[in-house]
């Protein structure tokens, strides 16, 4: 729990919570308290007094272990393994391990095996219609009932007692409606049901089996990007080197790097030249030429000279860990389709429980004799054969694969809405400056003397621009001694000022007249004009043919960018682009995106740096580059690793693959609900005398929910 003022933790469950983050609250005594979910806080406002005691004050009841989520609903978290209490599915750990505990899994696997020894002497002697032997069929499907589904009906009654009925309160009134009639029909010496019960937990039971397993494998490209990190580093220190663990490894460190091993932490090159595989960071099959002074990724493997690297990022910080930390927060998101399913879900449960009723009361009231033994089959059929587990599935297992499959080809998706929204996308947005070009702007032009350059290269030393750093590289290049600067300012899209050794100096792309074809910027000192610089940025190798796939697409393709008309003009008529428009600045970008909008299209923007966020945040898709700002990653839904544009390509590419397989799984479940019902209803009787076996729906409902997850694993193979 916290109160508007403070960050504290949950009154109900214990986790960290600040207002910020929270969409649960609720007022109470004039205080507004905020919850982790919905969940959490329907049980304080139903006992507040019970949780209001200071949590201080009992230090032991404090929560421990990792903290766990649903897979359907994001919202439930906790400290530990449990059980969601709004669909009854095992909760995931939030932060995902090399080495996951299966706990779950085995435990339905040793549930299964077992009860399906029990079951098939209980099958074969009801099959049989052994008389005298109704006593052995109680005695072993009694521990099938009670053991072997207990997990059914230990997730069944929390749904009740929250209102939230799901796929377990069916199974588990489904099971123990056909046990509890039979163990009274076996004393009351009717006929009983034991084999339908015990024979439905364990077809429930292997479907939970191979339905984990399956979900297992969702998340098989997070333990492959898991796996990349090797155990230990060689740590170069006075002139020894030491095999270190990797969390032993500091920023600033020297390591070495043999052929053939992978790269331990992001870093730079320092000695030495290599070339490094990088493809199941960036999905690029070629080798990549590195020398000194070359960025060098985590992760990545060394594929032929050894050379030394010093640390730069390390833990946390490396890009691997935040690919695998952005996969794994993507992966929990929810597409706006699945507000579909969640809104079917919301009344299914309580629908079918009603239909059984009715069910029950029609074959009663109307149906042949044996009419209680007709009335409890069907109306058991129905509750089995009715839950809503594919429907539930059918969206978060196919969002799991696909964020996977785009991470290992350089596609990081940081939520579904952006992945479902990226195949409507027909207009796509670009900067241009380490978008369409590479990045690495070089001053081509120099109309100053050495002074001037000298002290624009100072004031422009304090900026991240691409343009300030080439400044910077061109006063380096002759060789001129750079000074501290001081009140340093930026103004984004515009230039820098401050001042250096005691004069005023701006940088600025306000001025006279441009160079053609070339950034220019003006040069002012003490206020007045001091000469310019013509910066030259190439345009990637990967652009044109990038361009040409996109155009292909069916995409429109529009450059925004805050540089001057001349130097657009030239990369627009490079690349055949129509429409550009250039001296924009940051917020006229989104001005520009929202213009778009308003004109129907589905607009896509691209960029990489701090000027192009607000653009991206704007936009329907907003895609940064993975060579470009934070900012610029944090406001956009999917980032592009290698800064390729052929990446967006892949991502609508992928949005259309799993856009698709979720319309399959969808459909798939509705349609098969929409006939199991009302056939395992006895629709098929008056006319064909077929009734459906609870059996038989046992196996049905345990067939569709892997089908939908075997379907979704399917995206693992997508072309990209």
């Amino acid at each position: 729990m916290t109160t508007e003022r403070e960050l504290a933790r949950d009154l109900v469950c214990g986790m960290m919570v600040a207002p910020a983050e929270s969409g649960a609250r609720c007022e109470h005594d004039g205080q507004t308290y905020h919850f982790c979910c919905d969940h959490c806080r329907e049980r304080f406002q139903a006992e507040p007094d019970k949780y209001l005691t200071p949590r201080s004050e009992t230090p032991s009841l404090q929560p421990t272990g990792a903290i766990y989520t649903c897979p359907m609903h994001p919202e439930v978290r906790q400290h530990g393994p449990g059980s969601c209490p709004k669909c009854g599915m095992a909760l995931e750990p939030v932060e995902p391990s090399v080495n996951e505990d299966n706990a779950g899994y085995r435990d339905m696997c040793r549930r299964f095996w077992i009860s399906l020894a029990l079951t098939l002497p209980v099958f074969t002697l009801a099959m049989l219609d052994v008389r005298g032997w109704v006593w052995l069929e109680l005695a072993l499907a009694t521990p099938v009932v009670l053991w072997g589904g207990w997990p059914f009906f230990q997730r069944g009654w929390p749904s009740v007692v929250n209102r939230s009925l799901n796929m377990f309160t069916l199974i588990a009134m489904g099971t123990g409606v056909a046990w509890g009639y039979s163990v009274f029909a076996f004393f009351a010496g009717g006929h009983v049901y034991f084999e339908s019960a015990a024979v439905i937990v364990t077809l429930v039971l292997l479907g939970q089996v191979l339905e984990l397993r399956a979900r297992s494998r969702t998340s098989s490209a997070i333990q492959a990007l898991l796996g990349l990190a090797p155990k230990t580093a060689h740590q170069l220190r006075d002139g020894t080197e030491e095999d270190v663990p990797l969390d032993r490894v500091r920023r600033g460190d020297l390591l070495r790097v043999r052929p053939g091993e992978k790269v331990p932490v992001d870093g730079v090159i320092v000695e030495g030249e290599s070339a490094v595989d990088e493809s199941m960071v960036t999905g690029e099959p070629m080798p990549v030429e590195k020398g000194p002074g070359d960025n060098i990724t985590g992760g990545t493997v060394n594929a032929t000279g050894s050379f030394v690297m010093r640390a730069e990022h390390v833990g946390s910080e490396t890009l691997l860990a935040q690919i695998v930390r952005m996969v794994s927060d993507a992966q929990r998101t929810r597409a706006p389709i699945q507000r579909l399913a969640d809104s079917v879900a919301s009344w299914f449960v309580p629908a079918v429980m009603a239909v059984a009723v009715v069910t029950f009361l029609a074959w009663w009231l109307w149906g042949p004799e044996p009419r209680l033994t007709h009335s409890l089959v069907n109306a058991v059929a129905v509750l089995i054969i009715a839950c809503p587990c594919a429907l539930g599935l059918a969206t978060p297992m196919s969002i799991m694969v696909a964020t996977g499959r785009g991470a290992t080809a350089g596609v990081l998706i940081k939520n579904a809405e952006a992945l479902e929204v990226m195949e409507k996308v027909d207009t796509l947005v670009v900067d241009k400056t380490g978008t369409l070009t590479e990045g690495r702007p070089r001053v081509v032009t120099t109309r100053v003397d050495d002074e001037t350059l000298r002290l624009a290269a100072s004031v422009e030393q304090a900026s991240e621009h691409p343009l300030a750093r080439a400044i910077v590289a061109a006063a380096s290049e002759r060789g001129l001694r750079l000074s501290r600067v001081a009140g340093f300012q930026s103004e984004t899209g515009r230039g820098v000022t401050g001042a250096v050794d005691g004069r005023r100096v701006a940088v600025t792309n306000q001025g006279g007249e441009a160079i053609p074809g070339q950034t220019t910027v003006f040069v002012y000192v003490d206020g007045q004009p001091a000469g310019l610089l013509g910066i030259a940025d190439p345009i990637k190798d990967s652009t044109p043919d990038a361009v040409h796939l996109l155009r292909e697409a069916g995409l429109q393709i529009h450059l925004l960018t805050g540089d001057n008309r001349g130097a657009a003009g030239a990369v627009a008529a490079t690349l055949g682009l129509d429409e550009f428009d250039a001296d924009v600045l940051p917020e006229q970008k989104a001005a520009a995106v929202k213009r778009l909008q308003a004109g129907g299209r589905i607009v896509a923007m691209a960029g990489d740096g701090i000027n192009d966020a607000p653009a991206l945040a704007a936009a329907d898709v907003g895609i940064a580059m993975g060579s470009g700002t934070d900012v610029a990653m944090e406001s956009a839904g999917i980032t592009l690793v290698k800064g390729d544009l052929r990446g967006i390509v892949k991502a609508r590419r992928l949005s259309q693959a799993t856009m698709g397989n979720i319309r399959e799984n969808l459909f798939f479940a509705f349609v098969y609900n929409t006939l199991g019902i009302p056939i395992a209803a006895g629709a098929l009787y008056p006319v064909f005398g077929l009734l459906l076996s609870p059996m038989i729906a046992a196996a049905a409902m345990s067939f569709s929910s892997v089908s939908v997850v075997t379907n979704a694993l399917r995206l693992r193979r997508t072309a990209l």
